[in-house]
């Protein structure tokens, strides 16, 4: 099967837990990981359900590999939570099947955070 016939794709949402609301406007940066080198794919914004409005890799993108979603959730809480511990968030994950969906959740609040491999 050619890279052109791929039909997985990678997407992502995130919650704030602290407000029971999807963390719109929240800046999401892509990268692939070789060994010590990574190599930003792009950098998205979430829309005001908390997700991005196209999928981070799907068709011919959609590779095999080591990937990190790097979540800017200090930019997010610091409008409103200046006392914010968290900074950035990394979830460095595996594609190991380019024909799957990976759905990559953040649950985060100012102080924690959770994810899983979602569908």
């Amino acid at each position: 099967m050619s890279a052109e016939q791929n039909t997985g794709r990678l997407t992502t949402h995130v919650l704030d837990t602290a407000s029971g609301n999807p963390a719109a406007s929240l800046v999401i940066k892509l990268s692939k990981i070789d060994g010590t080198d990574r190599t930003e794919i792009k950098t998205v914004t979430t829309n005001s359900d908390g997700r991005c409005n196209a999928p981070l890799l799907e068709g011919g993108a959609m590779q095999t590999g080591v990937y990190e979603l790097e979540f800017d959730v200090g930019g997010y809480f610091g409008n409103t939570q200046s006392n914010a511990f968290l900074t950035t968030v990394p979830v460095r994950f595996r594609i190991s099947d380019v024909n799957s969906h990976y759905h990559v959740p953040l649950l985060v609040s100012p102080f924690g955070y959770s994810t899983y491999k979602g569908s």
